[in-house]
């Protein structure tokens, strides 16, 4: 797909986070994973995708580890300096935004989990032909276990009907223009979005779910690098 039919992708990856949840002593995109660092393999597999025209890291400012994942990086020219990060996703992903030069009005912006290693190219492909033809697309998949209502004391309240229910995932993907708009006013705001689709919702527009894949994995527990190792392995 190249640059000049109907626009380029730019990819946007927020890994300013701390990882708290995996404990230890890196964050969790700096854990090694098959040889590299899962935040390697995902900006990895964002620069060899055919389709995405460059790759914006946002790091932390004070971040100790991004200084040799970027030198094992150096030969591939699509993955940019990184920008610093802000204290909550979206302020991240603007700051990212911000820093990329001449969006065009065709062009679209793809955000990415620095911690999902596995992201396959035609899932890539389906979300990035689909944020086309709407406001934007994400990845998800459908929701299959039973789901419980809980109160405050453990206590089951009610069962929820999981058919209309999709657990999101990354890529997310949107057209420059209107991301940065929604993302303006979220700042503005003062509740917090756990995505880029939830800024975009509380803006008005239209995201289209787009199957994804359950081995497009977001590494948040210790249990999850192996399961990773193997699917990478069978890649």
């Amino acid at each position: 797909m190249p640059d000049s039919f109907s626009g380029r992708v730019w990819a946007v990856v927020p890994a300013a986070g701390i990882g708290q949840r995996m404990g230890g002593e890196h964050p969790k995109q700096y854990l090694e994973l098959a040889g590299r660092t899962i935040l390697e393999h995902s900006l990895t597999r964002l620069a060899d995708h055919p389709a995405v025209h460059a790759v914006q890291p946002v790091i932390r400012d004070d971040d100790p580890f991004w200084p040799g994942v970027r030198e094992r990086l150096a030969g591939r020219e699509k993955v940019l300096a990184a920008v610093p990060g802000g204290g909550e996703r979206q302020e991240s992903v603007a700051n990212g935004m911000k820093a990329l030069d001449n969006l065009g009005p065709e062009d679209l912006v793809l955000v990415h989990d620095a911690v999902r290693p596995c992201i396959g190219t035609l899932e890539m492909d389906a979300v990035v032909g689909a944020a086309r033809e709407a406001d934007g697309a994400i990845l998800a998949v459908p929701v299959a276990d039973t789901l419980k209502r809980v109160d405050g004391d453990g206590q089951i309240e009610a069962t929820v009907d999981r058919k209309p229910l999709w657990r999101a995932q990354t890529p997310q993907v949107f057209a420059a223009h209107k991301l940065a708009g929604a993302l303006d006013r979220a700042l503005a705001g003062d509740a917090p979005a756990t995505d880029e689709a939830m800024v975009m919702e509380q803006a008005g527009y239209r995201v289209r779910v787009v199957p994804g894949r359950e081995d497009n994995l977001k590494i948040t527990q210790p249990e999850d690098l192996a399961l990773a190792a193997t699917v990478l392995e069978g890649q």
